[in-house]
């Protein structure tokens, strides 16, 4: 793993949120995504070399809407980028951990994604990210 990619936080509002973290940051977010596979609007802010992304759902059975109906706003997951998404599948199957999806999946930001089960990485949601090429 080469760095945290990003931090994704869910929120119920996308629009108040981006207000909230453009007055945080200074700046507006840079890009605004929806994935429809996952049932989420994103949004996109740097802060420095890091990147917040911002995650409401679009429909009332999307992932993070029912993560904002147990645990209520706030930190979703933790990414981080990778160069070979397949070879890191294998590697942490390997190791133990549980990976939510056996093959990557198309994902915001020009990335392609894998998740591991929260219950194998101490509660955390973690997401793999690889640059499309």
């Amino acid at each position: 793993m080469e760095k945290i990619e990003h931090i994704g936080i869910a929120v119920k509002d996308l629009e108040k949120s981006n207000a909230l973290f453009a007055s945080l940051f200074g700046e507006s977010h840079y890009k605004i995504e929806e994935v429809a596979s996952e049932g989420v609007k994103t949004s996109f802010f740097k802060s420095g070399p890091n990147k917040i992304e911002l995650l409401e759902a679009t429909h009332p059975d999307s992932p993070i809407a029912k993560f904002i109906e147990k645990k209520g706003e706030g930190i979703h997951h933790i990414a981080f980028l990778v160069q070979d998404i397949h070879a890191e599948i294998v590697r942490l199957k390997n190791e133990g951990f549980v990976v939510l999806n056996d093959l990557p999946k198309k994902g915001a930001d020009n990335k392609l994604v894998v998740f591991l089960h929260p219950k194998t990485t101490n509660g955390v949601l973690i997401e793999l990210c690889q640059e499309i090429q």
